[in-house]
């Protein structure tokens, strides 16, 4: 749920962001350093990557000594952190800034795969621990050759 909620939040900001930059609406700019126009795939990518490394020392993982809202913090992390890396899915796949172009539609496709994904993990828990639980429960009690 957290990891949807963050990754939701954050492609409906980003994506109105990246609009108004784009048509020159309002305070918002590109972020440059020394001339390079920094993507937000990279923001993305490095939230990945600290999430990652808190997950690696068991940061909100559920172990003891760990924090329940360590582990929520964490998982909208990793939700914004793949929803900016997504969001520009075209751009690294092309290896040039092809987000307003027509090549630009391969990151809806990865978001909306991705937020698929979510949603099913999300909604679908339940359900799919109970299926798996009656097919183990079900080869557990086939009678033995």
């Amino acid at each position: 749920f957290w990891t949807a909620l963050g990754f939701f939040v954050a492609v409906a900001v980003v994506r109105t962001l990246t609009f108004l930059i784009h048509n020159e609406i309002g305070p918002f700019h590109d972020i440059q350093m020394r001339g390079r126009h920094i993507h937000h795939l990279v923001w993305g990518i490095l939230l990945l990557l600290v999430t990652g490394y808190g997950w690696l020392l068991q940061a909100g993982t559920g172990d003891t000594g760990s924090r329940t809202w360590v582990g929520r913090v964490m998982s909208m992390a990793y939700g914004v952190g793949a929803a900016l890396t997504l969001d520009e899915f075209a751009v690294w796949l092309n290896l040039r800034d092809v987000y307003w172009e027509r090549e630009g539609r391969s990151s809806f496709e990865a978001l909306l795969l991705f937020a698929a994904a979510l949603a099913i993990a999300a909604l679908g828990g339940g359900f799919f621990r109970a299926a798996a639980r009656k097919l183990i429960k079900a080869k557990h009690d086939q009678p033995r050759r």
